[in-house]
């Protein structure tokens, strides 16, 4: 099977999905501006290599335990959001997609569904207490979970905005770093 696969944030959509998710959460829900100071601490405690990432995102996501209907609102988010896709993903044809993201999927579930794409991995996240159920699908466990869901794939060309994505990136026979509306072969 002949794949393309694309990092999300930052290489098909403009900015992070996730960070803007929580701004649009706040200004419809304005109770979630309390959980600032504990996304700010945890963020100084991973800077300081005291928690992991995953850690972090938990406590980040942990906003969705004031959310009445997180599926109402992340449709929502996306009726005012998807303009953010970029034009050069929006026009290709999306049938042999992967999009491969540490964000969590039940953000990004509607959006990808809407665009046609094969598949979406993302990070499995409990959108009622924002718990992580494994490991952030960041590095190499990108290469490992799309490793587990198909057996057999060539990747023909592969998109992030990061070389934290070198083990994704790897795998093509065409791999490019988007930054901005800049798309730049990894072989120049």
């Amino acid at each position: 099977m002949k794949i393309n696969l694309y990092d999300f944030d930052n290489t098909i959509y403009k900015g992070d999905s996730s960070t803007d998710f929580f701004f649009y959460a706040m200004l419809k829900y304005p109770k979630v501006a309390r959980f600032i100071p504990k996304i700010i601490f945890s963020a100084i405690k991973y800077k300081l290599h005291i928690i992991k990432k995953t850690k972090l995102k938990e406590n980040i996501f942990s906003f969705l335990q004031v959310i009445p209907d997180v599926d109402f609102l992340i449709s929502s988010f996306w009726k005012t959001h998807s303009c953010y896709i970029k034009d050069f993903y929006l026009k290709k044809d999306h049938q042999n997609d992967i999009i491969i993201s540490a964000s969590p999927e039940f953000l990004l579930r509607p959006i990808t569904d809407e665009l046609g794409v094969l598949d979406l991995i993302g990070s499995k996240v409990d959108t009622k207490t924002g718990i992580f159920k494994g490991l952030n699908c960041y590095g190499k466990e990108k290469v490992r979970r799309l490793k587990k869901k198909y057996q057999e794939f060539e990747v023909e060309e592969a998109y992030s905005d990061s070389y934290s994505d070198t083990p994704i990136l790897e795998l093509a026979k065409r791999s490019y770093i988007v930054k901005g509306n800049k798309i730049k072969s990894t072989d120049n």
